[in-house]
């Protein structure tokens, strides 16, 4: 609980926080939902999840007959962990290699989440290896490279420019080779309006899949917190070029805005599988709804 709560501080004390000061008056009026509508928008829950929770609570209103905005406290927090899915297991065990793809774009915390996440499979045992998908940097490779050092996972990687879906195949048989059981694929940081770029996108996830029956058996989106909904509208393009398993949602300690999190998990339908809570190789951590949704109204 309390990486949640130290890492969920901005939200909570931007406009969560002042929800609880706000359900403090005398009676439940037009105003009171009027400015629990807007304080949510501001949380950046997008209009429809929010007109879902106000829904939620006006229902719930009158058929528990509250009167006293406090009461709805207690609602309020219900409604908001009804719209989260805990995350599920990764499809990472029972045959002798699991891809997974990492995508994202620029910017998104999508390298460091990719070495955060090996560091925690190889901490659980793992046999884990890295491919420096993201050819169009010279820096990203590089990058990644960096990071395998640091926590001692190879990383496989061929000259910038490469082709990525030859870079993934290549890593995929030397991971077979050097006896790997997971292989975690970088792409580049697209620009999620690129069309050319998500079809090459693409034709990686269709290589990764001639190479190894089944695979990539993840492929996780990594979506930075601060952008609010924009985020959204990154994973539902992505989601239009390749389907996507699980998010992972970075830079929620540095934001004001992580109630993103309720509008991208209901409308894309993919669960968050990691949140990223910290700068420490340890701050990637599993995504716990209900200590998320308690983070949000605990007190400082």
């Amino acid at each position: 609980m309390g990486i949640f709560k130290s890492g969920m501080a901005k939200t909570r004390q931007s406009f969560f926080g002042r929800i609880g000061q706000m359900l403090s008056g005398r009676q439940i009026t037009q105003e009171t939902w009027d400015e629990i509508e807007a304080m949510l928008i501001q949380a950046d829950l997008g209009l429809e999840t929010t007109e879902t929770v106000i829904e939620y609570l006006r229902s719930a209103a009158r058929e528990e007959r509250l009167t006293h905005p406090d009461q709805l406290r207690r609602v309020l927090r219900e409604s908001l962990l009804a719209l989260l899915d805990p995350p599920r297991e990764l499809n990472i065990s029972g045959r002798d290699l699991s891809v997974i793809l990492v995508i994202g774009v620029n910017g998104s915390g999508k390298t460091t989440s990719i070495a955060k996440l090996a560091h925690r499979l190889k901490r659980a045992g793992r046999n884990v290896a890295l491919a420096a998908g993201d050819t169009f940097r010279a820096a990203a490779i590089d990058q990644l490279q960096k990071w395998g050092e640091r926590i001692g996972v190879p990383v496989i990687a061929n000259k910038p420019g490469a082709d990525p879906g030859a870079v993934a195949y290549d890593a995929i048989n030397a991971a077979k080779a050097r006896g790997y059981d997971i292989l975690i694929v970088d792409t580049a940081g697209r620009l999620h309006n690129n069309y050319n770029l998500m079809q090459e996108l693409a034709k990686v996830r269709s290589v990764i899949a001639k190479a190894v029956p089944g695979a990539p058996h993840e492929t996780l989106l990594v979506l930075d917190g601060t952008t609010g909904q924009n985020a959204l509208k990154q994973g539902q393009k992505f989601a239009e070029a390749v389907e996507i398993t699980g998010l992972i949602v970075t830079k929620l300690d540095s934001t004001a805005k992580g109630g993103m999190i309720f509008s991208v998990m209901t409308e894309l339908h993919v669960p968050v599988q990691f949140v990223g809570l910290g700068e420490g190789v340890d701050d990637l951590v599993y995504f716990n709804p209900e200590q998320f949704v308690d983070s949000l109204f605990d007190q400082d």
